[in-house]
């Protein structure tokens, strides 16, 4: 079923990607034409439960600061953190404009705000439809649906025939604002131009059928909203979620419920999706959070951020008794209009139980059908593949297992086993008349930002990991290197290891060991503090390995008299 496109013999076109292939995050890619390249998102990732103290985790930079003189901007695809969340932090270093819908601009441009950068960029909106030009670029810009409103596909006509880069999508037939995925348009191009490469979201692609329209969602939402009558629902979602904010406040209002917002990011979201005519709440419907205490129970719908269990969030203060304006009890029905982000499901679990614990009744995903993907899935997958008939195939946006089984269905569709190449972060390709191969391998490793620190590197991650795992043994020693003689010490300081009050004969069997060892090491002509640190290390690690078979970490102090 692959179509084979005109090419010239020149100007080969690259792709390479910085992140979100092998992992739910991270997504950013570069298109180079003509020797200018273009940014394809740059986004973040929550962190594993092993990064610990880690808040995010952003796609390795390097690439491009390396090129920072041949980047022409950013298409940023939709307005999903993992996917614009990176740019207020890459805008520390380079320069350029953002194009996306005005919607995603405005998502995008919180965080940008927030860091002190919007004079480091420019945002240019881009219509549905529309073909623009940028630099070498030739882009045309197609309208698709997801859990975000206003999402884009982006089709680079290129002078090795067009790449079409899907965005995260679903291909649902009742979509909240009318507003489908354009495949009409998606498929006259591959009828007349044809698609030389089609790089396609991935999410789903393990999940078998059709991805269930948004709009169903609606119908639970007003069903529980009806069995709930006569006490308060507080909802969550994801505050970028504006077709689902527009369902729980159309099933509040229709049970006579106003309105109120709880989390800064929600508040700011529904209050710019009603200044773009996105969201459609009216104002004698809504309240704020702090004007709420006069109005009974079953008067209130209060739309929270906090789905995903973030420890300060809203939602998450209140599990834990904690939030300045609301104080749960059996009167209160918690709706999680949401479903846990991999890795998420532990925080997501803890919340929950704190909201039962205070009394109050949770629906979430695993009771009621409150939530629906935003990502398409296989039979979905499957149509799109029947209608681009790419004549290369690279599966994006996913863990390893879905770009693979993605893969798998790009076969079944008709696609050449040799023209599907399942790439990983930092994998380039080059397109040429000759086809796709990959070229190089470019630096695409995790850079872990820890509060405000970014690049806190897998070294101090390790060490983390030993803390918490096995604890810490310090051992301070005063010498006098002169005499060759112990001035003060060994005393033994642990946390983790341990309990110091429980255990003095331990800590006494050990400052020994420690003792004997660097006398030993001092009349054998060590006379350097460096040298006598490693003496430290390996006698009291061997000790405490010998003694309680575990390792913490060993932390030599050496005062020099």
């Amino acid at each position: 079923m692959s179509r084979k496109t005109e090419t010239t013999e020149t100007d080969p076109v690259r792709v390479t990607f910085l992140g979100g292939l092998g992992e739910i995050g991270r997504n950013c890619a570069c298109i180079e034409v003509e020797g200018s390249i273009m940014l394809v998102d740059c986004g973040l990732m929550f962190p594993d439960l092993d990064m610990l103290g880690i808040d995010l985790v952003l796609p390795d930079f390097t690439y491009l600061r390396q090129n920072a003189d041949r980047i022409v901007g950013c298409i940023a695809t939709h307005g999903h953190e993992d996917h614009v969340g990176g740019l207020s932090y890459l805008l520390r270093e380079l320069s350029f404009p953002i194009y996306g819908s005005a919607l995603t601009l405005g998502l995008a441009r919180n965080r940008i705000e927030e860091a002190g950068l919007l004079d480091r960029t420019e945002f240019i909106a881009v219509a549905d439809g529309e073909r623009r030009q940028i630099g070498p670029f030739d882009v045309e810009f197609i309208p698709v649906t997801h859990s975000v409103p206003h999402g884009l596909a982006t089709a680079f006509h290129t002078p090795q025939g067009v790449i079409l880069h899907t965005g995260d999508f679903k291909l649902d037939l009742t979509p909240v604002d009318g507003r489908l995925t354009d495949l009409a348009r998606i498929g006259a191009i591959a009828s007349d131009e044809g698609i030389r490469l089609l790089l396609s979201d991935s999410t789903n692609a393990d999940e078998r059928g059709h991805a269930a329209s948004e709009t169903t969602v609606g119908g639970v939402l007003y069903d529980l909203f009806h069995r709930f009558e006569g006490r308060r629902i507080i909802t969550t979602c994801f505050a970028s979620h504006i077709h689902r904010v527009q369902q729980i406040a159309d099933a509040a209002i229709a049970f006579d419920r106003v309105v109120a917002t709880m989390g800064l990011s929600m508040k700011k979201n529904v209050r710019m999706a009603r200044e773009m005519g996105l969201l459609n709440i009216p104002e004698n419907r809504l309240r704020d959070i702090t004007d709420i205490d006069d109005l009974a129970p079953e008067k209130v719908c209060i739309i929270s951020t906090g789905s995903q269990g973030e420890p300060m969030s809203a939602l998450s203060l209140m599990a834990a008794n904690e939030n300045r304006w609301i104080t749960l009890s059996s009167d209160d029905v918690v709706i999680m209009s949401s479903h846990p982000i991999p890795g998420n499901e532990q925080d997501v679990s803890k919340v929950i139980n704190g909201l039962v614990r205070l009394g109050a009744e949770v629906v979430h995903s695993g009771i009621a059908d409150v939530h629906a993907s935003g990502h398409a899935k296989a039979e979905d997958l499957k149509m799109l593949l029947s209608i681009v008939k790419p004549e290369w195939f690279i599966p994006v946006h996913g863990e390893y297992r879905h770009l693979v089984a993605h893969a798998k269905l790009g076969r079944q569709m008709g696609v050449a086993a040799d023209h599907i190449i399942v790439c990983t972060d930092g994998d380039q390709v080059t397109l040429d008349a000759k086809g796709m191969r990959p070229s190089a391998q470019v630096p695409a490793g995790y850079l872990y930002v820890d509060g405000i620190v970014g690049d806190v590197g897998t070294g101090v991650l390790r060490d983390r990991r030993v803390l918490a795992d096995e604890g810490v043994v310090v051992v301070i020693v005063g010498i006098d290197l002169q005499e060759h003689s112990i001035m003060m010490g060994p005393e033994i300081i642990t946390r983790g290891w341990v309990h110091a009050a429980e255990a003095e004969d331990l800590l006494e069997m050990c400052a020994e060991r420690v003792r004997v060892a660097v006398l030993d090491s001092m009349r054998n002509n060590a006379t350097d503090t460096e040298s006598l640190s490693r003496v430290v290390r390996r006698a009291a690690g061997k000790f405490v390995s010998e003694q309680t078979k575990r390792r913490p970490m060993i932390v030599p102090v050496i005062m020099e008299a």
